[in-house]
């Protein structure tokens, strides 16, 4: 499945392995898009990366050579009551969470931006730079909007108390193809 942190355009044009690729137009003709990816099994379900985002991309590679994609390496659901119910009633887990919405930090990966921040799974963020948080997609706008090495502050909710904590978003790390 395509990468969630960029807001895909899903498309049924015809992309198939080995010929992927080239613009998404609109029925004027301009170009929207960037044909990208396919979900393996699904018959005639495209996705294309908007051209605004295709854009910075290209201008960021011929600036620097080099593009970089803010992270801070959690594991997140969006907050409701049953999905609280559901993290505080498994027994495999030791996270509880007190509050009924924001976005729950599920797991954070080691040596992360966000393991050096504090953030611990468990915490519920409910602010990021005093914007209220309650969908996992917000958080994922305000990282992929972020500058790495900027810093975003959180308002958490860990076990019923308010933590205020500035976050410095890294840059994803590159999984090497074998």
């Amino acid at each position: 499945m395509p990468d969630k942190r960029i807001g895909f355009i899903q498309t049924d044009a015809a992309i198939n392995p080995g010929n992927s690729g080239g613009p998404l137009l609109n029925a004027s003709g301009e170009v929207i898009g960037m044909n990208t990816a396919i979900i393996q099994g699904a018959q005639g379900l495209g996705f294309a990366i908007p051209i605004k985002a295709a854009q910075q991309v290209a201008k960021e590679l011929i600036s620097t050579g080099q593009v970089e994609h803010a992270y801070l390496g959690i594991e997140m659901a969006t907050l409701t009551p049953d999905v609280k119910q559901q993290i505080n009633s498994n027994n495999n887990s030791n996270i509880r969470v007190t509050v009924d919405r924001g976005v729950a930090i599920i797991n954070v990966v080691p040596a992360s931006p966000a393991a050096a921040s504090g953030l611990r799974p468990g915490d519920v963020i409910q602010k990021i730079n005093n914007q209220p948080i309650i969908q996992s997609e917000a958080v994922q706008e305000f990282v992929q909007n972020a500058r790495v090495g900027g810093l975003l502050q959180m308002e958490i909710n860990r076990n019923g108390q308010i933590l205020n904590l500035s976050v410095k978003p890294g840059n994803m790390p590159v999984q090497k193809l074998r």
